[in-house]
């Protein structure tokens, strides 16, 4: 409890790291490109080095799944 009050679940999920294996990592593809994917910590999300799509990480498991990835700005 914070203040008096419980935190919720989906808070403390971003108060703690991401944590994607770095052998996962590297062997990880950007589903629609091919290339290589990088982990931002910050957005919680893996970020293909090609296109530029933005793939969540939740629980901390990536979903590569294209209907879920963010479009670059």
């Amino acid at each position: 409890m914070q203040g008096g009050l419980p935190l919720r679940p989906l808070l403390l999920a971003r108060l703690r790291p991401m944590k994607i294996d770095a052998a996962l990592l590297d062997i990880l593809a950007c589903p629609a490109c091919i290339s290589p994917l990088r982990a931002d910590e910050a957005a919680e999300e893996l970020v293909c080095t090609g296109c530029g799509l933005a793939y969540p990480v939740r629980d901390d498991i990536p979903v590569l799944l294209a209907d879920e990835a963010r479009k670059p700005a």
